[in-house]
């Protein structure tokens, strides 16, 4: 009857300890850190993978201007604009390599590990980052600043006249 007893007060006291406890998000074994750092290895890894599944249609730098998605009459998002994935989270990027979406094919689990996924998507947002510092996205004519009219030297001093 003792065991019983004492049984049932560490149960009770287990329940109200975990019940009183914080809860944590559940988190999502497919979700990838926006900011996450990859080796030298797993970079080169990551980018034979998007070579040879996703440069075919998205381009080699990723900005969706190939002959395959003109010929498969495609309109592209150009990775190299940061604009391009700013409404979009890594999830959703992860669900359309994963699952697919519209013409484009899924990446089937046994061709890709998750991990291997979550890297791609690391590296199609790293994409816009390695454009040039101040690359416009448009052609806009510059302005040039015009010669100044007037000499920016002071005139000589004149002696005073008498």
């Amino acid at each position: 009857m003792l065991k019983s007893f004492l049984l049932f007060a560490a149960v009770v006291l287990l329940v109200l300890a975990s019940a009183s406890a914080p809860a944590r998000p559940p988190q999502d074994a497919t979700q990838a850190p926006a900011a996450k750092k990859m080796s030298p290895e797993s970079l080169a890894k990551t980018k034979k993978m998007y070579e040879m599944d996703c440069a075919l249609c998205h381009g080699a730098t990723g900005d969706g201007k190939t002959d395959v998605a003109k010929d498969m009459q495609l309109t592209l998002l150009d990775w190299t604009d940061p604009k391009s994935l700013s409404t979009m989270s890594d999830q959703a990027l992860f669900e359309a390599i994963r699952k697919g979406k519209g013409k484009m094919p899924p990446e089937d689990e046994g061709r890709a590990k998750n991990e291997e996924v979550r890297n791609l998507v690391v590296y199609i947002r790293k994409l816009a980052k390695d454009q040039p510092a101040g690359a416009p996205a448009t052609e806009q004519p510059t302005a040039t600043p015009a010669a100044p009219s007037t000499p920016t030297t002071p005139p000589a001093a004149t002696a005073p006249s008498r």
